[in-house]
């Protein structure tokens, strides 16, 4: 059971993320929503002419058309009506019937025709797709370029212009931040934060989760958990209420503990068999408390020591690759010596899965590479999950790929990556994305590798299983290679940089802080963003000024300053109105507690006057937020 009797509400232009640990239900509870999925039970209600539009974890990618043609797929309605107008502007100039209720019709049908295209963009639809697709990074030379020339990152972007051009009333993303760069990131986010329609969005990426979201569902042990908050503040609150489970727990075993030993008691007396039976009841129908056990499960894994190497373990002389006229690369030299652990780092399309591939998969090149001494190397694929047979089980996957004398451990394997009992039985087709990745990431334990080349470990795999990973990658004593757009992933792991920019692969000898700390840069997104603005920025020879004098300044700093003092305000006061109305709850579930409280003439008047107020603290919170954020942007 992933999920049961689960209820929550989603209002018009709503921005929830959807979190919880892999194979918590994340994806199902999204699909279930779009449609493609149906439930066992219960109902999923929307208005009748409500458009939903769905980004899978796994998308379908299609060849054999062109960048605009592929995006105008998305455009059905737009094209339909098109071709409705059409077919009756032809009949009104052919026809000569003028006065008959068949043409009368025609007439009307067309000015229906004409304001529902109006409507739905149909005179608009060419800038607005043009729009969507620049700042998704095309270029207008890409748009007639056919769909199977760009890579997995850039795809993606062409499957997101189709979702964001059609205008849905609702978005569900599964992990939209997976295979795209930075700056792409930085435009997605933006886009979302304006978008008119709700959004329910499953992401390991903590930023983008917090400059988009306000609200915070958590699925975990078959539950759901509603915040009002974005991600970093529910982490906070999750923990108190882990805490708060763990005290509840320790009084029900307690109380549980008390009346056993009262049934022992009096079971076997005939005054009180009754009584006995009574208790016996209580028992049965009492609803344990469960404590959030997902949290506190974590991968538990180390590579295999590394078979000793020769002192190089790569070298790369004048590396180019192209696709037909398209020059992805050229002229690069590359040395990789023992126990270096180096990324990878650009934007899509620079090349950095391509010299993934040239190395790990001998993918046609000019120039000359070379392994060095008794090199073995371990690779994992942008989209290893998908080499993965989905017809067999997980055991079998593991002891198909185990050399003989590992076979017997299978089961252990499985375990250290959190599949034990049943869940080794389960076909690997029936696994979400995060728990294919973990299944794939076992298979690599299965060899000593003296080289780990891996292209986006982490798509996929939760914030958990992400620490698991690079912990386990610290320790590994052989050689990486690692592409990834994850600063967090990189801190503390690469000790060397190449930057894939512009046709060309640049060294820079230091870990990722060093990197960014030379640049006098916070993060990657900052060094995209400056990138774009450089582009676009003209030189002058004089700063240019933010626009807001002294006197606005100051003001901007005590609006600010009032503007967090009131969210703040609101949010201990919502605290305290929680906690007493929780308090009332548990009290009217105690008959002696509830006697009392009954005799209050005006007690229910209170409680309901209390959750009234509650929520209308909430919208007031809502609207205090907004407001805080919008003056944090006037901020230069």
């Amino acid at each position: 059971m992933l999920f049961n009797g689960i209820s929550f509400l989603v209002n018009p232009s709503d921005k929830v993320g959807l979190v919880g640990s892999n194979g918590a239900g994340k994806s199902t509870l999204l699909k279930t929503i779009a449609g493609e999925a149906s439930v066992d039970s219960g109902t999923i209600s929307k208005p009748k002419e409500f458009k939903v539009g769905y980004l899978p974890q796994e998308l379908p990618l299609h060849d054999g058309k062109t960048v605009w043609e592929e995006a105008e797929t998305s455009l059905s309605e737009i094209k339909e009506l098109q071709s409705s107008i059409d077919d009756i502007n032809h009949q009104l100039t052919t026809r000569t019937d003028y006065e008959s209720e068949a043409y009368l019709k025609l007439i009307e049908d067309l000015n229906t025709f004409t304001e529902r295209f109006n409507l739905v963009g149909g005179y608009t639809y060419h800038a607005a797709l043009e729009k969507i697709l620049q700042g998704l990074g095309f270029k207008p030379d890409d748009f007639h370029r056919q769909t199977r020339e760009f890579s997995g990152g850039w795809r993606m972007r062409i499957e997101l212009a189709k979702l964001l051009l059609a205008k849905h009333d609702v978005l569900l993303l599964d992990e939209p931040t997976n295979h795209l760069d930075i700056n792409s990131i930085i435009w997605l986010e933006s886009f979302l934060r304006d978008y008119e329609g709700a959004i329910i969005m499953v992401s390991h990426d903590r930023t983008f989760l917090d400059n988009i979201t306000k609200r915070t569902v958590e699925i975990v042990n078959g539950k759901v958990y509603d915040y009002p908050v974005p991600y970093s503040k529910f982490v906070a609150l999750r923990e108190e209420r882990r805490t708060l489970q763990m005290q509840e727990q320790k009084n029900q075993e307690k109380e549980i503990k008390h009346t056993e030993e009262l049934i022992e008691k009096f079971r076997y007396k005939a005054s009180k068999a009754a009584f006995a039976q009574n208790l016996i009841k209580k028992l049965d129908k009492m609803e344990r408390i469960e404590i959030d056990d997902d949290d506190s499960r974590k991968i538990n894994f180390r590579f295999p020591p590394a078979p000793r190497s020769g002192k190089v373990a790569l070298q790369a002389q004048k590396l180019g690759k192209s696709y037909g006229p398209k020059r992805i690369f050229s002229k690069v030299n590359l040395e990789v010596n023992r126990g270096e652990k180096i990324a990878f780092v650009g934007q899509n399309g620079q090349g950095k899965s391509t010299l993934v591939k040239i190395i790990a998969e001998n993918l046609d090149h000019e120039g000359q590479i070379e392994l060095g001494h008794n090199v073995e190397f371990g690779y994992y694929a942008q989209e290893q999950a998908k080499t993965l047979n989905g017809d067999i089980t997980l055991l079998q996957t593991i002891e198909d790929a185990a050399p003989e004398d590992l076979r017997k451990r299978a089961r252990d394997f499985l375990g250290g990556f959190l599949f034990s009992g049943e869940d080794v039985d389960k076909k690997v087709k029936v696994l979400s994305g995060g728990e294919k990745g973990r299944l794939a990431l076992c298979k690599l334990l299965l060899f000593p590798h003296n080289l780990l080349i891996m292209d986006e470990p982490t798509n996929h795999l939760d914030l958990k299983s992400k620490d698991m990973l690079k912990n386990a990658l610290q320790q590994y004593d052989g050689t990486l290679i690692v592409v990834s757009h994850d600063r967090h992933f990189l801190q503390g792991l690469a000790d060397k940089i190449f930057e894939f920019k512009d046709g060309e692969v640049r060294p820079f000898l230091g870990n990722i802080d060093e990197y960014l700390e030379a640049r006098k840069l916070e993060d990657f997104r900052q060094l995209e963003k400056s990138t774009e603005l450089a582009k676009e920025k003209k030189p002058e020879p004089q700063k240019v000024d933010d626009g807001l004098s002294y006197a606005e300044r100051k003001q901007l700093d005590k609006d600010l300053r009032k503007a967090e003092k009131e969210v703040q305000s609101l949010e201990s006061s919502i605290e305290q109105l929680e906690a007493k109305l929780a308090n009332l709850d548990q009290k009217l579930h105690d008959p002696a507690a509830f006697k009392e409280l009954s005799k209050e003439a005006d007690f229910y008047e209170k409680y309901e006057a209390d959750k009234s107020k509650l929520e209308q603290m909430m919208l007031n919170w809502e609207k205090a937020q907004e407001k805080f954020h919008a003056l944090e942007r006037k901020k230069p």
